[in-house]
């Protein structure tokens, strides 16, 4: 083993033009003689918690294997894990009953509000709601130790819906699966554009024109951080560049489909009032939504997240 006493900060980002870029994870941010009290010089793995939600309407055959035991063959819906098959684990018999338990409100108002509480809710119309805490909240308290961001909501559909929604009940049963006290749901992102600002900055207005400009004024981040990155490319191990290469070539593909994605808005929709980079297409806008969750993961901006594929 080769102790180089380099040691980048954990939450080192690089600067440059008014920008900043978080890195991923590198063997670099690991403290130099970490790994000789291991028996492996590999750092111990990070923990992390992704949750989907996928409203009522399954059709489960597509989902559940044929048998039991070692997964021979993918249920069809699942056929794009085939490469990860070995690492992946199917469980049953983990029916919703607290839903069952409600006393009113609708199926998709009971499915979502008790999801991830396992808790009966408060039946109410007003701003006067109560759930408990979710259980992906329970694990970032844990898991956030050491990431900027607690954990991250995503989602497809609006959650402008406010009042009362499914069965009588409020909309904020419906709107989330995450809470992080009884008394405060989680609202769910579905820009693109708001979540990468999120992740990595913002351009210092909501204003859309504002942010158009900016686009104009730097071609992208990367363009910003150019020459830090440069820099750091030459003090690292070749393991790290690796890494770093990847990184910038996602973080440009996904800057570059949202730039897409705004243009596309703009054409297609020019006098609806939608935030600028939210795809027309359900599709386009899932991937979108699941590569900036990749990326969050990727930086380890957060380690745990909840993605609500609709209401």
């Amino acid at each position: 083993m080769f102790i180089t006493k380099k040691h980048l900060s954990r939450r080192t980002v690089l600067r440059g033009a008014g920008a900043t870029l978080a890195l991923p994870l590198l063997d670099s941010m690991v403290p130099a003689l970490t790994a000789m009290s291991r028996t492996a010089a590999a750092p111990a793995r990070l923990r992390r918690m992704g949750v989907f939600y996928v409203p009522n309407g399954m059709s489960m055959g597509y989902w559940w294997p044929r048998a039991e035991g070692p997964l021979q063959e993918l249920p069809p819906t699942l056929r794009s894990l085939e490469a990860h098959k070995d690492r992946v684990l199917l469980m049953g018999g983990l029916a919703d009953k607290p839903a069952d338990l409600m006393e009113g409100g609708g199926d998709h108002a009971r499915s979502a509000g008790t999801f991830l509480t396992a808790t009966t809710f408060k039946l109410t119309t007003g701003a006067d709601v109560y759930a408990a805490v979710s259980m992906d909240q329970v694990a970032a308290r844990e898991l956030s130790k050491e990431t900027q961001l607690t954990s991250l909501e995503l989602g497809i559909e609006s959650n402008a819906m406010v009042g009362t929604c499914d069965g009588g009940s409020s909309c904020a049963y419906t709107n989330t699966v995450a809470w992080r006290t009884p008394t405060t749901p989680l609202p769910v992102e579905r820009d693109p554009r708001a979540v990468f600002e999120r992740l990595f900055g913002t351009s210092g207005s909501t204003d859309p024109a504002a942010r158009l400009a900016r686009l104009e004024r730097d071609r992208t981040i990367i363009d910003a951080v150019a020459s830090e990155l440069q820099r750091l490319q030459r003090i690292l191990g070749a393991g790290d560049r690796v890494k770093v290469s990847e990184y910038v070539d996602s973080v440009q593909d996904v800057e570059r489909r949202i730039r897409t994605a705004e243009q596309q808005s703009s054409r297609e929709l020019p006098l609806v009032n939608e935030p600028a980079g939210i795809p027309d297409d359900y599709a386009t806008h899932a991937k979108l939504q699941m590569d900036l969750l990749a990326l969050a993961f990727q930086t380890d901006l957060t380690r745990v997240s909840t993605f609500m594929l609709a209401r």
